[in-house]
């Protein structure tokens, strides 16, 4: 099966190409989408020079303004050809070592959508914010109340779609608001919804690390709004 890699990317010149790297050396069939969201910090030059360089087959996209997050994954959902779809971030906090493990259960067959989670499983992970992991719970408890399902990490970057699943999604979000929105969308419909342990290797705002407190309350708005009236 072939696996569609989409990276929005906005700011991450530090990043990726590393990640890049790491995506390249995973023995997958597979395409890469990198949507760049109006990087300002040389991201866009660094994918149109050296990154197109060294893998002329990468697919490279552009923003010519910044629109969000959730803006550039739906580009790239409307760009990718594969049959599974994964999110992948810019940074280096997520190890695409782990794409075999997301993509198991929809290539065996019982799965539809596969969550990975930093909260269960016994693959490392970095230790850091007390109250981020507290924050990350409670909008995953939340979420749940609503939407009927056991998660124990809504928030994560790492989802694995089968693309006919996600195409068929209408979303709407542009910011952070992608991951509680897709989640009461997927909720509402007739599809099977695995979850497994991931490896995390989380980041400093020192280290660039962008997401805020107002994205939090920015989470409970979609949260409310896709669970009951969307």
């Amino acid at each position: 099966m072939k696996i569609s890699i989409i990276i929005p990317c906005y700011n991450e010149v530090s990043t990726i190409e590393i990640i890049i790297d790491k995506i390249k050396k995973i023995e997958i069939d597979k395409e890469i989408i990198i949507v760049d969201d109006f990087s300002e910090d040389g991201s866009k030059e660094k994918i149109k020079s050296d990154i197109k360089n060294k893998y002329s087959d990468i697919i490279d996209i552009y923003h010519d303004r910044n629109m969000g997050k959730g803006a550039a994954i739906r580009t790239g959902i409307s760009n990718a050809t594969g049959e599974i779809i994964i999110i992948q971030d810019a940074d280096l906090e997520y190890d695409p070592n782990d794409y075999h493990k997301l993509i198991r259960p929809i290539k065996n067959g019982y799965a539809d959508v596969v969550y990975g989670s930093r909260f269960i499983g016994g693959s490392e992970k970095r230790v850091l914010y007390f109250w981020h992991t507290i924050g990350n719970k409670f909008l995953t408890i939340l979420s749940n109340m609503f939407s009927n399902l056991n998660l124990t990490d809504m928030e994560v970057c790492y989802k694995a779609f089968k693309s006919e699943v996600i195409k068929n999604i209408d979303l709407k979000e542009n910011r952070f608001g992608f991951e509680p929105e897709v989640t009461a969308k997927i909720a509402k419909k007739n599809i099977r919804i695995y979850e497994i342990g991931i490896k995390y290797f989380g980041r400093k705002y020192s280290e660039g690390k962008k997401i805020t407190w107002k994205d939090g309350f920015s989470a409970i708005r979609c949260i409310f709004k896709y669970n009951f009236f969307n």
